[in-house]
Formats: structure tokens, C-alpha cells, sequence
């Protein structure tokens, strides 16, 4: 199976042996940030640093100033940790080393868009904005997120492009301090807490026959119990949603949240195409349970393969057990499907297990591998990493 590695730029530019190293692994693609959310990054062999704080999402290349002139969203260049056209420097080096490179576009995760521009982000029953999650049913952030996609993923050089969070983001999200781990919720309570009500939302829930008053108090009902409780709830699938909510609330929720993301999905795929040169790969990053939210968003494979080239899948930890069969019987000619797999053993990988987990999903449907991340693993996590794949390829 064909494997690729995730990196960042600031993994590569200023270490003259990075692209020897990743090529020394025995892969020969590498999925290459081109706009990334806000992070703090371990990079264990650079030799100029051992941390990288990116203090925002930015765009890591200089953006196209004719291309955003007055439009109201627009990308952030990044700050000190990658100045001027990191992308391309890190892009040329793992080039010259042999390596494919595609681009990484994170698309619905930026928390300084949403924190400059309250109105645009996703509003939950209780009136609270989460400024890391644009809602991507209004019209201004569909509009941002397809020119972004348009120039982040079509980088020189690139042969192709993976779209992280291509769809609907909500409560879940690794933020600095995070401290909403004292009632656990299943994701099913997620799936509530991830219900905007922004005034474009509350139109799309009447239009669906739910009244968003309605909707939100039931919401809020639903969860009550939680918060008294205390100790949470694990309810997961979307029969739990339905259970909470009722079969109507649900069905109609879902409906404008669907609908909303296919909008979405082919807004964002047509202005990729339309800047791309033909053969141009076009990969979602995705999760065939269409209720859910996040890096990964929920969707109808049948419809995801119809209009993209494939799908990176969530597989680490039993996943692909649940993710990859939905994808089978949709595929097409040439669709890849990509098991994605975890190899950083200190934030929870299990490179020591690579050449069953990908024989696995091999016969669960997958034909291609993505291994994250060959920039955050360790020495020890990449000499499993090397070893597997010589038994692999």
C-alpha cells in the first residue's frame, strides 16, 4: 500500500537532514501542513529548537494579496515560528529527496477567525460562541473556506491535497488548558453540544419543519441531567441522539447539518478543481457517521467518493474496524482509501503494532497508509515505523 507521513514545514526548514530521514523511512509521499491551526509542537531532532509554538491558525506561505482585496474573512500569514514561504522551502527539500509532496489544509478550525469575528462561529443552545469552529452554514465562511482551500491545497509543486475539517467542527477541541473534561460526555451529549444556533442555523432548523426555540430548550433539557449528575454520560451512536432528542428534533437537525455540509464539501472541491491542474488529488480527511463533527467530520461515503478522489480515515485504536467497511461499496475506480494510524507512541500511537494494524485494514478495504506524524515521533517511534514498512512495502 502506498504510505505517507505527515509533517510540518518547521520539521524540515533549517534541518538539513529531515528530508533524508523521511525518505530513509521508506515512504515516498509526505502530506505537508499548508494551513494549520494554532499548536505547540515537539520537534526532537531539529537543530536549532525542541519546541515550535504556532500562536495562531495561519497560512504557512505568503498569501495571494490580489486574491483576498476586500473580502471581510481572510487568512493569517504565520508569525516567527514559520516566516515568508515555509511551505516551499520545506517542499523543495523533500523534493529533491525523492519524496511526493501533497498539501494539508485545515479548513473549519481557527480560533483567531472565530475570536475577531464573533458572528461567524458556532453557537450552542446555551448562547455560548465557540470561536474555534466557524459555522459553516453561513454564507461568508463558505465563501473564506473554498478560496482558502483554492489556494492552500493548490501549492507548487503539489501533487495533491487532504482537507482536514472539510465540514462541521463543534465542542471538541484540544484548546490551550483545556478544562471541559470534569463531566464526561459521550457523542452523543457532543452531538447536542455541537447544535449551533446562530440565526443562519435557526433558519435552516425551521426550514427542516424544527422550531429552534424548541430545539434548543429540548437540548438543554436533554442535558440537565448531566450537569446535576455529575458523572456523564457515555452514550454514543446516533440511536442515542435520537433517544435524547426525539425521532422529529433529530431527523431535522441532521437533515440541515447533511445538507449544510454537502454544500460544503462541493463548494470547496469545485474551487480546489477549478485551480488545479488535471490529476490534481483531492482527499478528505472524514468519518462515515454523518452526525459527527471535528477534525474528521461525518459524511455520506457513497457522496464523498462521488465527488472526491477519497477519503483519510481514523483508524488507530480499533478504528478501522467501524470506519473503513461503509467506504467499500462506494468506491471507485482509483478511490483511495487511506487508513490513518497513529505513530507517536507518547500521545497514544502504537508504531510497535504497525504491520497488523495495516495488514488489518488492508483486508477491511483500505489501500493506502497515512502515519501520523513523522515530525512529533520519537527516535524509537520511527525506527518501529521503518521496520514495519520494510515488511509492509
Amino acid at each position: 500500500m502506498r504510505t505517507a507521513v505527515f509533517l510540518y514545514p518547521w520539521d524540515v526548514v533549517g534541518d538539513p537532514d529531515a528530508a533524508a530521514r523521511i525518505a530513509d523511512l521508506g515512504v515516498r509521499q509526505v502530506t505537508l501542513a499548508a494551513a494549520y491551526h494554532s499548536t505547540r509542537a515537539l520537534t526532537p531532532r531539529h537543530p536549532r529548537h525542541r519546541i515550535v509554538t504556532a500562536d495562531h491558525a495561519a497560512v504557512l506561505y505568503e498569501p495571494d494579496a490580489t486574491r483576498w482585496s476586500g473580502r471581510p474573512l481572510r487568512p493569517y500569514p504565520a508569525g516567527a515560528w514559520a516566516p515568508g514561504d515555509t511551505y516551499a522551502e520545506a517542499a523543495d527539500a523533500l523534493q529533491r529527496a525523492g519524496i511526493d509532496v501533497h498539501s494539508w489544509v485545515v479548513l473549519a478550525h481557527n480560533s483567531r477567525l472565530g475570536t475577531e469575528n464573533p458572528d461567524i462561529v458556532v453557537r450552542n443552545a446555551y448562547g455560548d460562541r465557540y470561536p474555534w469552529a466557524p459555522c459553516i452554514a453561513r454564507p461568508e465562511v463558505q465563501e473564506y473556506l473554498a478560496a482558502l482551500a483554492a489556494e492552500a491545497a493548490v501549492r507548487p509543486g503539489a501533487r495533491g491535497t487532504e482537507l482536514e475539517s472539510c465540514g462541521w467542527y463543534g465542542l471538541a477541541h484540544l484548546h490551550a488548558h483545556d478544562k471541559t473534561g470534569g463531566v464526561a460526555l459521550g457523542d452523543a451529549a457532543q452531538y447536542l453540544m455541537s447544535l449551533c444556533f446562530c440565526t443562519t442555523c435557526r433558519t435552516g432548523y425551521t426550514e427542516h419543519g424544527a422550531d429552534p426555540d424548541v430545539l434548543a430548550s429540548a437540548v438543554r433539557q436533554c442535558l440537565k441531567p448531566l450537569w446535576s449528575a455529575g458523572g456523564g454520560t457515555s452514550a454514543s451512536g446516533w440511536p442515542a441522539v435520537v433517544e435524547l432528542l426525539g425521532t422529529g428534533l433529530a431527523a431535522a437537525t441532521l437533515g440541515w447539518r447533511t445538507g449544510t455540509a454537502r454544500v460544503l464539501q462541493e463548494l470547496v472541491l469545485g474551487a480546489v478543481r477549478a485551480a488545479a491542474a488535471p490529476g490534481f488529488q483531492v482527499l478528505l480527511h472524514a468519518d462515515p457517521a454523518p452526525y459527527r463533527s471535528g477534525a474528521n467530520p461525518g459524511v455520506d461515503p457513497a457522496h464523498l467518493l462521488s465527488i472526491a478522489d477519497g477519503a483519510v480515515l481514523p483508524c488507530s485504536g480499533g478504528g478501522a474496524e467501524t470506519v473503513l467497511p461503509p467506504f467499500v461499496p462506494h468506491r471507485e475506480q482509483g478511490s483511495v482509501i487511506a487508513a490513518n494510524f497513529s505513530v507517536v507512541a507518547g500521545m497514544g500511537g502504537s508504531p510497535d503494532t504497525l504491520v497488523a494494524d495495516a495488514r488489518r485494514a488492508q483486508t477491511l478495504g483500505a489501500n493506502e497508509l497515512r502515519l501520523y506524524h513523522a515530525g512529533l515521533a520519537s527516535d524509537a517511534d520511527l525506527r518501529a515505523v521503518r521496520e514495519s514498512l520494510r515488511v509492509l512495502i
